[in-house]
């Protein structure tokens, strides 16, 4: 999991939407292993207990990345000076940039760009930041890679970027999807802007299974809602009490894996996807992988991908780090 939702979090999916969702979920699940995308786990209800999964006592990353940003955001910033843009890519409430921000006195006004799929995460992020003062903010309803390039075209003349991927969203991407999108965001930078991204780091295996498997069953039902999600969008016909969630630390890969597993033979129609499959006891969907880094290693991937490290900075009971590089 990341820290924020990373899709069309809280909101209706539209035709086209919801057209992608029956084609991924025809394709998915109907390969070996079965699989569904992460993204979906954020519908509404999904998005609400993934928040319920941030306050809980054996998931502090959420916690950990907010006290971070406001201990050392003057630091932060004043590595980057003269800062004149910030992008923030997945903005959640706008609470995490409006806590770096917030953490240095400034004289220069801001140009604030917020990139998300959801038109209402954009709008609520836009109120929380817009409390700053002296900030001029765009938004732009689009995947990442498509928003980094509008702002990168409307920035000004003068002062640096920065551009922030935090909430451990680095971690959904495999190591290869990582380093290409970290080249993406390279490639619409100049030399001197900078990236500041959040990671979950590798811990003891018990405190990674009870993050991701809690005592009170929220990641469980955040993990079988996906399956709710199908019956009432899709029209399917899951049982939901015949899946049961497991979490699964993948040490040679260094990533949690989360699945739904079968507790029986099972026939599922989902009818809007033209989907009919059959599962075997104990057969799994793969729905999610979070990838967990050393601190070194994410750095000499960032340098791999064209940065020169500037910073970082480390929560070391809850395993978190912020790295603050720089585009060469």
């Amino acid at each position: 999991m990341s820290t924020q939702p990373s899709a069309a979090s809280a909101s209706a999916l539209d035709a086209s939407d919801l057209a992608a969702f029956a084609a991924d979920v025809e394709y998915y699940l109907s390969l070996s292993p079965r699989q569904l995308p992460s993204r979906y786990l954020y519908d509404r209800l999904g998005s609400a207990l993934f928040e319920a999964i941030c306050e809980l006592p054996w998931y502090p990353i959420t916690r950990a990345e907010r006290a971070l940003l406001a201990r050392h955001g003057c630091e932060i910033l004043a590595r980057v000076d003269p800062l004149s843009t910030l992008v923030e890519l997945g903005p959640g409430s706008g609470e995490k940039l409006t806590t770096l921000v917030s953490a240095a006195a400034r004289a220069r006004r801001l140009a604030v760009h917020l990139v998300d799929v959801s038109r209402a995460a954009l709008d609520l992020a836009s109120r929380t930041v817009a409390t700053l003062g002296r900030v001029d903010i765009a938004t732009h309803q689009a995947t990442y890679e498509a928003g980094l390039g509008a702002a990168a075209a409307r920035r000004g003349p003068s002062g640096r970027a920065l551009v922030l991927f935090l909430g451990s969203n680095i971690g959904n991407f495999d190591p290869p999807g990582a380093e290409e999108f970290l080249r993406t965001i390279r490639a619409a930078l100049a030399s001197g802007d900078a990236l500041l991204i959040g990671a979950d780091l590798v811990k003891p295996e018990a405190a990674l299974l009870a993050a991701y498997d809690d005592p009170l069953g929220v990641t469980a039902a955040f993990n079988r809602n996906l399956l709710v999600r199908i019956n009432a969008e899709l029209g399917g016909d899951f049982d939901v009490g015949a899946f049961h969630h497991r979490a699964i630390w993948n040490v040679a890969d260094s990533r949690i894996e989360m699945h739904l597993v079968s507790s029986r033979r099972q026939r599922v129609r989902v009818p809007g996807a033209s989907l009919d499959v059959t599962f075997d006891a104990g057969e799994t969907i793969w729905t999610e992988s979070s990838y967990k880094y050393e601190p070194d290693g994410l750095v000499s991937v960032l340098e791999q991908t064209a940065f020169r490290r500037l910073g970082q900075w480390i929560d070391e009971s809850a395993r978190f780090a912020l790295t603050l590089v720089e585009a060469v």
